[in-house]
């Protein structure tokens, strides 16, 4: 591809797609990379980690609820399916986990990491609040939804108006 032909392409990228849009999309995989990543190490380490999780007080059930929530919430802000739900749940995970497992604030590790949590508690929250954006499966789901209803509604129109028609007069 020659730079003329890319430029153009990215230009009509650009004029389908808002600035607001293609930030909401970055913004979500930022946000939600770090939680499908720790999901995943949990899980592929899950006997070990399950035992520092133990020590920590936190049982099985909890434990395996938290890689549940991780990925679950997690694909859900990547792929911007039912990006609000999984915004409010990651929100009240890392407020959790920030009140939970932070607050020896003589460790200056243990302020960073509550502060740190507090922040992504935040960005989630704006994000249950815009919504994915343009760039997302809840649009598609939104636009197939709405294409479903607009199908519904014709054909009951057609139904309604087929009842009053004379079939005998249609030739066949």
């Amino acid at each position: 591809m020659i730079p003329t032909e890319l430029a153009a392409k990215l230009t009509g990228l650009a004029t389908k797609y808002h600035i607001r849009d293609v930030t909401l999309l970055v913004g979500r995989l930022l946000m939600s990379f770090i939680f499908l990543h720790e999901g995943v190490t949990l899980a592929t380490h899950f006997d070990g980690a399950a035992k520092a999780m133990a020590a920590q007080g936190v049982g099985l059930p909890l434990f395996v609820a938290t890689i549940a929530l991780q990925l679950g919430a997690g694909l859900s802000v990547a792929s911007g399916l039912l990006t609000r739900l999984g915004g409010i749940g990651l929100g009240l995970f890392c407020l959790s986990t920030a009140l939970l497992f932070h607050v020896n604030f003589a460790s200056q590790n243990e302020l960073l990491h509550f502060e740190k949590d507090l922040a992504i508690a935040g960005g989630m929250f704006v994000l249950a609040t815009a919504g994915a954006g343009a760039i997302s499966l809840d649009r598609v789901l939104k636009a197939y939804v709405r294409r479903r209803s607009r199908d519904r509604e014709t054909v009951a129109a057609l139904m309604a108006r087929g009842s009053s028609l004379d079939y005998t007069s249609l030739p066949i």
